[in-house]
């Protein structure tokens, strides 16, 4: 094999896909913000149950004496 047919077959590699790389990327963007604001509906959820119990006295954020 000579050095031609080395340099040939190096030149057939064009890198990476610029719009895969984008789909990827925001592929990876929407599925990440997609669990943060589960995360986020589920605190706010916790949240609402907690002041709703509060409010009907069924809890209290009062230590009672002994």
């Amino acid at each position: 094999m000579g050095a031609g047919q080395r340099i040939a077959r190096h030149t057939a590699y064009k890198g990476p896909s610029i719009i895969k790389e984008i789909m990827y990327g925001l592929t990876l963007g929407l599925i990440a913000g997609g669990l943060w604001k589960m995360h986020h509906w589920n605190n706010q959820r916790r949240t609402k149950e907690f002041y709703d119990l509060l409010e009907k006295g069924d809890i209290s954020v009062v230590v009672e004496d002994e």
